[in-house]
């Protein structure tokens, strides 16, 4: 198999996981549209450059968040954007249980609104299913660092999704 030949199996694979992640940088889904096209394009481009067809997924996140860096150097924005809501039917499966696909909604609502730098460490440890070391060289950052970042935002999300037994916590109760 030809380096482009993998790369757009890959592209064809991974088109949804490298949207996700796009949406969990960007915020918004018509940003995570042009992340994802974008992305797709360079990875075409530079098919050559591809020494093994192992773990491309892994190729095409990082060509995604390095879009992602560039467009936000080129913007000079270094705050974070406002979030739009996505619709429910791009972030759960459909399926007989609803009442777990409106918690999951919920659960990503609140994911949505971590800083930048747990969202998209949440997105690609929890959501995509990258290890810590994996998510660590994707982003370019310590293990500890993504361990912390997790750990923070479990913190984060556990006060937003249980209110209560974040005060009685807090309490000492």
């Amino acid at each position: 198999m030809s380096s482009e030949q993998a790369v757009r199996g890959a592209i064809q694979t991974h088109s949804k996981r490298v949207w996700r992640f796009g949406l969990a940088l960007s915020g918004t889904p018509d940003i995570a549209d042009d992340l994802l096209q974008a992305t797709c394009l360079r990875a075409l481009e530079r098919h050559h450059q591809v020494t093994s067809h192992a773990r491309l997924d892994s190729w095409l996140m990082t060509i995604c968040r390095s879009i992602w860096l560039n467009e936000l150097r080129a913007r000079s924005v270094r705050k974070a954007q406002a979030l739009s809501v996505t619709p429910e039917a791009e972030l759960v499966a459909a399926g007989p249980d609803a009442e777990t696909n409106i918690f999951a909604a919920q659960v990503f609502t609140q994911v949505m609104h971590l800083p930048e730098a747990q969202r998209e460490t949440v997105m690609l440890v929890f959501v995509e299913g990258y290890s810590y070391r994996e998510a660590a060289a994707l982003l370019e950052v310590p293990i500890g660092t993504i361990m912390s970042r997790l750990s923070n935002a479990r913190q984060k999300l556990r006060t937003v999704m249980q209110p209560d037994a974040a005060s009685a916590q807090r309490s000492g109760k």
